[in-house]
């Protein structure tokens, strides 16, 4: 699969934790980082997603913000 968005990071899912319509998918991308998305219910259960899986997070914004 070919897709336009730059920023693409591998990784490994760490945990799934489904609620009422999204779940939160944490995602151990080395070096101790971890990144959480917020998918819905059926993209989790479209892909299948569970621990240990690995998976590309891929981040497309038009904004990021940097505090310090």
């Amino acid at each position: 699969m070919k897709i336009s968005a730059r920023n693409q990071i591998a990784g490994t899912v760490v945990s799934v934790t489904p609620g009422a319509v999204s779940a939160s998918v944490k995602i151990d991308i080395g070096g101790g980082n971890i990144v959480t998305s917020s998918v819905t219910n059926e993209a989790v259960a479209d892909l299948g997603l569970s621990a240990g899986d690995k998976v590309t997070v891929i981040v497309k914004a038009s904004d990021v913000l940097i505090g310090k």
